[in-house]
């Protein structure tokens, strides 16, 4: 029975939280640019679900690639003891935070292959500087040379996206409130939203542009199944030279900036009513307590002369 192959790498936060502290544990300690550990998770008709991940001591020599050192026996002992907690957790294959591929990856694949006969390589950006998912999965394949040359491993890139559980939900959103700005009103955070989308879509239509550019001008080959993507992409696209088309368009972005606005508004005033009664209520109370103060110098003193 042929086992199908890897189509989707699925991340889950947990995953990218450890490896994040992995790396910055590191930093702190060692001028090691980039740090390694191992992925376990399961797999499903296509799809490798990485929902788990542990580190491991590595060192490599910059000038030289050849020279690395990958902890064995420190990876047998850490696995023995996730399995223990979690069987159904596998090994499915390794992580390092890059950014990019490094020429000794293919060999360290190899290593990482005695675990998993399918490993997977996904590099996670702990520092990303671009906008857009900080992961990149690859796959080890063999290349076909068309010269007869003897075939060489490569890598093949998978399509990655990040996927959560239900508790793994509800934990982000906690960290996530605790480290927004409670002060910023919705309409400032939905016009970030749309200003971080609109860089994202930028810097992947300039990367289309740089692509189509260096096909045309012959520097790359022609991708066929990326070309008929690309085409899909452009057909979808609305025709804006309708004139009601737009018309619509204009009528829906109006409507939802008025609604927006209204909002932001009416919890402007809401705030500032609510300023108003507590500082009317702190007043009254500020006057209650004055009088009670005169109320009982007044008996002390009377009940003073009383004993005289």
């Amino acid at each position: 029975m042929s086992v199908q192959a890897i189509e989707t790498v699925v991340v889950h936060p947990l995953v990218l939280l450890s490896v994040v502290d992995h790396y910055n544990r590191i930093d702190k300690v060692s001028s090691q640019k980039r740090v390694v550990g191992i992925l376990l998770g399961s797999r499903r008709k296509g799809v490798l679900d990485v929902s788990n991940s542990f580190a491991v001591p590595f060192d490599e020599d910059e000038r030289d690639p050849d020279v690395y050192f990958l902890d064995h026996d420190y990876l047998e002992s850490m696995y023995a003891m996730f399995k223990k907690v979690n069987a159904k957790e596998k090994i499915v294959g390794w992580y390092h935070t890059g950014p990019k591929l490094h020429p000794n990856d293919i060999k360290i694949n190899e290593i990482i292959k005695k675990y998993c006969t399918d490993s997977v390589l996904v590099i996670i950006d702990a520092k990303p500087k671009d906008l857009g998912l900080p992961t990149d999965a690859y796959i080890a394949v063999e290349e076909v040379h068309d010269d007869g040359t003897p075939t060489t491993r490569t890598f093949d890139h998978v399509k990655s996206e990040i996927g959560a559980e239900e508790a793994e939900e509800v934990g982000v959103e906690h960290l996530l409130r605790d480290i927004k700005d409670t002060t910023v009103g919705t309409l400032s955070q939905h016009l970030t939203t749309q200003v971080v989308a609109l860089k994202s879509l930028h810097s992947k239509l300039q990367d289309i542009s740089v692509y189509l550019s260096q096909v045309s001008d012959g520097k790359l080959p022609v991708n066929h199944p990326i070309i008929y993507q690309l085409q899909d992409v452009f057909n979808l696209l609305p025709n804006l030279n309708v004139p009601d088309l737009m018309k619509a368009f204009t009528v829906k972005t109006n409507d939802q900036n008025l609604v927006m606005y209204t909002a932001s508004i009416i919890r402007a005033v809401i705030a500032l009513h609510s300023l108003i009664n507590n500082k009317t209520t702190n007043r009254a109370a500020e006057k209650e307590g004055s009088k009670k103060v005169e109320v009982e110098k007044e008996d002390k003193e009377e009940k003073e002369k009383d004993t005289k």
